[in-house]
């Protein structure tokens, strides 16, 4: 079992900038897919990027923040980061972290290639 906790969540103003981590334990995260999801209110979950589980470590990012933010593992402290850059208010929401090591590529965008799953962060952004 991997236990996931998020951190780093507050308030921002837009335009701002903002690292959420995650911090697992019970196993080491090498050799799992890394991704942050976000939800929020009224709507469906959305993917927000990932990091393959190979070696490659190759990342992956929804339109709506591809350029604006990063994600990124830290192996020595078993964490994944995610620095978010140019906030704006349509990135409020609850980012939750998600690790899973039978996710392929193909599917690396979807929920439901992930086992194991923080209880999310939140981010809340103002004009």
């Amino acid at each position: 079992q991997v236990q996931l906790v998020e951190s780093g969540g507050g308030l921002v103003q837009a335009g701002g900038s903002l690292t959420v981590s995650c911090a697992a334990s019970g196993r080491t995260l090498r050799g799992y897919a890394l991704a942050w999801f976000r939800q929020a209110p009224g709507k469906e979950r959305e993917f927000v990027a990932a990091i393959s589980r190979n070696n490659d470590n190759a990342a992956f990012y929804g339109d709506s923040v591809k350029g604006r933010f990063a994600i990124s593992r830290d192996s020595g402290k078993n964490t994944v980061l995610l620095q978010m850059n140019s906030l704006k208010p349509e990135d409020t929401a609850i980012y939750s972290c998600a690790a899973g090591n039978r996710v392929i590529t193909s599917a690396i965008r979807s929920p439901r290639a992930y086992d194991f799953w923080g209880q999310g962060t939140q981010v809340t952004v103002y004009l």
